[in-house]
């Protein structure tokens, strides 16, 4: 059974709602082949869109996903290519940075698109996000980048990451199109988007948010920490209530049980454990053990 899809946004593109991220690729030390293989097993699950960033791997994973996209140009109409450009880090791979440090310019932005559109070996990518929100930032100056890129065909929507509130109104005050998405850190250990106020902001705006680190980076199977014990313990117990299913697929799917259509952001290599995630898109939460889960995080019931 193929996992569903839906629209970023009413205005945006459609993806899958489970997401693979690239972040690690160039950790897995995997052949074209391997890489080949790993795209097509994501495709056949359903899993079609795939979360990049110009710095992942050191600037090195658009390369290693481009690589494969060469050796068979017929996957690149099968799925949908986010990326992410606006950290600059100090890297041998970009000797001329001295500091680590934002750049939301629009020569930057421009030139990173170019860059990535080379690396990926494609002619235009579905989503470009700004990575991080930058204090310097001239939103007037990074609106004008986005435009062109639009005009020109090279990035069909825009969005942002790790936002919040009124740092996505502000570039938005600057577009004449909408941006289609924010990129947060959400799971059942890191709670913070749904009292900052972002998930009402994408409620408000039928935005579908993406979540990276949607398992807690690894901690909620491995922390000693009381939050992680507590989850644990609970996640399990529910788990029981479903035939087979796991502690991962029942955190991914106390996710995507909520109204804001949060879209995890998958960090695996595993094929196992990505067709063992794929399963978290069939298990249907009920209120009270969503808040079950909710409470065994915050320690407390709710108020």
């Amino acid at each position: 059974m193929s996992i569903p899809q839906l629209a970023f946004h009413p205005d945006g593109p459609i993806c899958s709602r489970l997401v693979f991220g690239v972040w690690r690729m160039a950790d897995w030390h995997l052949p074209i082949h391997d890489r080949l293989t790993l795209i097509h097993d994501c495709l056949e699950l359903g899993i079609t869109t795939f979360d990049h960033a110009d710095i992942y791997g050191d600037y090195t994973c658009e390369g290693l996903f481009g690589a494969a996209l060469k050796d068979d140009p017929s996957l690149r109409s099968r799925l949908q290519i986010v990326t992410k450009c606006g950290i600059k880090l100090v890297s041998p791979n970009r000797p001329s940075h001295t500091i680590k440090h934002y750049d939301t310019s629009r020569a930057h932005i421009l030139a990173s698109v170019e860059r990535s559109l080379q690396e990926l070996h494609t002619d235009y990518l579905d989503v470009l996000l700004i990575h991080r929100p930058d204090p310097f930032m001239d939103a007037d100056e990074t609106a004008e980048a986005f435009t062109q890129l639009r005009q020109a065909e090279k990035v069909r929507y825009f969005g942002v990451s790790n936002f919040l509130p009124h740092q996505f109104d502000l570039l938005a005050s600057r577009l004449d199109f909408p941006l289609v998405t924010n990129q947060l850190e959400i799971s059942v250990m890191h709670l913070d988007a749904f009292a900052d106020g972002t998930l009402d902001q994408c409620q408000q705006l039928r935005i579908a948010p993406m979540a990276w680190s949607p398992l807690g980076g690894g901690r909620l199977f491995k922390s000693d920490d009381p939050q992680a014990v507590r989850l644990r313990g609970t996640l399990t117990a529910i788990a029981q209530q479903f035939d087979g299913a796991t502690l991962d697929q029942i955190a991914l799917a106390w996710l995507l049980a909520h109204p804001a259509h949060i879209v995890p952001i998958l960090g695996t290599g595993n094929r196992d454990r990505i067709r063992s995630a794929s399963a978290a898109t069939r298990i249907n939460l009920s209120r009270e053990q969503w808040f079950t889960i909710w409470t065994a995080s915050t320690g407390i019931d709710v108020p």
